[in-house]
């Protein structure tokens, strides 16, 4: 495994980071709980340190999974990663979507980051985990009803009292990430990022380039459509949000995996599946630090962990690169 600096802190993350919001179920069709706490103790041994999740990711269900998968392991070798301002228990702030729980319960999301609610979040995911203290602490959306100072600064009060080492932000671009930096150190930007979803290349990738914050890459498989399992016609279950988003229509799902058949033989080359040489190329491109990988069982986990042993040239890299650029999919 390779490990990587967050922004200008001491926080070395490994390259390959456990996604954990399959893990919790929610939006993917539910979850085996111990399954996938042996996905992450596996993923571990394999040297797969850091762990990102958050308190929505099954109503709470992922960190307490985590929180069971890391009992037993050395609190100082592992880095968790979670988050703040999602709300399916508190109708207040930003209304973000209508969803329901694991269990088929109708539940609003919603987006609220003001200090108190911080605070409380913060404390209750410090339960769940089983820990004292969360390695990076970061805003899963922007909440346009509180101030971004309001919200890094009570962060910044974690911060001194020890139960937050560092800071970090999801889903934001330049703008909001120069407005939160003039108030805490902010060492992440967690964006979501795939062969199949660049738009962050155009200014939030140079902002954090220029301005030495890390870029955590979430769904860099894009929901599973990258690894090449997918095939048109293919049944999500009734839960699964994927089944609503353009990326798996059928003409979509073709057309990838029309890509994917032009790059297969250098994954076969490098004896690596399609999904290991895609979580390869991710890390490799400019300004990502780092890719989140989630599995379902120690197989999908060991499989992603060992996507950094696999080596590419600038020639092959070209070529995939060159390959991708011809991908066009339907946005309806």
């Amino acid at each position: 495994m390779q490990y990587r600096k967050l922004g200008n802190s001491d926080l070395d993350i490994s390259v390959i980071t456990f996604g954990a919001w399959a893990a919790g179920g929610w939006m993917w069709g539910g979850t085996e709980r111990s399954e996938a706490v042996q996905a992450i103790r596996e993923s571990y041994h394999a040297g797969v340190t850091s762990i990102d999740t958050a308190p929505v990711y099954g109503q709470g269900l992922s960190e307490e999974i985590v929180g069971e998968a890391i009992r037993d392991l050395p609190r100082d070798k592992v880095q968790i990663l979670t988050k703040y301002g999602m709300h399916w228990d508190l109708a207040k702030g930003d209304f973000a979507m209508k969803s329901q729980t694991n269990d088929g319960q109708a539940i609003d999301i919603y987006k609220y980051a003001s200090a108190d609610s911080i605070v409380k979040e913060c404390e209750d995911s410090l339960k769940r985990l089983g820990t004292d203290y969360i390695d990076l602490y970061q805003i899963h959306w922007h909440d346009k009803t509180t101030p971004i100072q309001e919200s890094m600064e009570a962060v910044s009060l974690l911060i001194q009292q020890g139960k937050v080492r560092y800071a970090g932000v999801c889903n934001y671009n330049a703008e909001l990430l120069m407005e939160a930096g003039k108030y805490i150190n902010l060492v992440s930007d967690q964006v979501p990022y795939s062969m199949l979803r660049k738009d962050i290349e155009a200014e939030t990738v140079p902002y954090c380039i220029g301005n030495n914050i890390s870029i955590l890459a979430y769904s860099p498989l894009q929901r599973g459509l990258l690894t090449g399992k997918m095939t048109s016609g293919y049944s999500f279950a009734k839960d699964d949000n994927r089944a609503s988003l353009h990326y798996f229509s059928d003409e979509n799902i073709k057309r990838v995996n029309a890509f994917l058949a032009k790059i297969r033989p250098v994954a076969e080359d490098k004896k690596a599946t399609l999904g290991q040489l895609v979580l390869k190329w991710t890390v490799e491109q400019p300004g990502i630090t780092i890719a989140l990988a989630g599995a379902r069982d120690a197989r999908q986990a060991l499989e992603n962990a060992s996507s950094v042993d696999i080596q590419l040239n600038r020639d092959e890299i070209s070529f995939i690169n060159n390959q991708l650029s011809d991908l066009k999919l339907v946005n309806k």
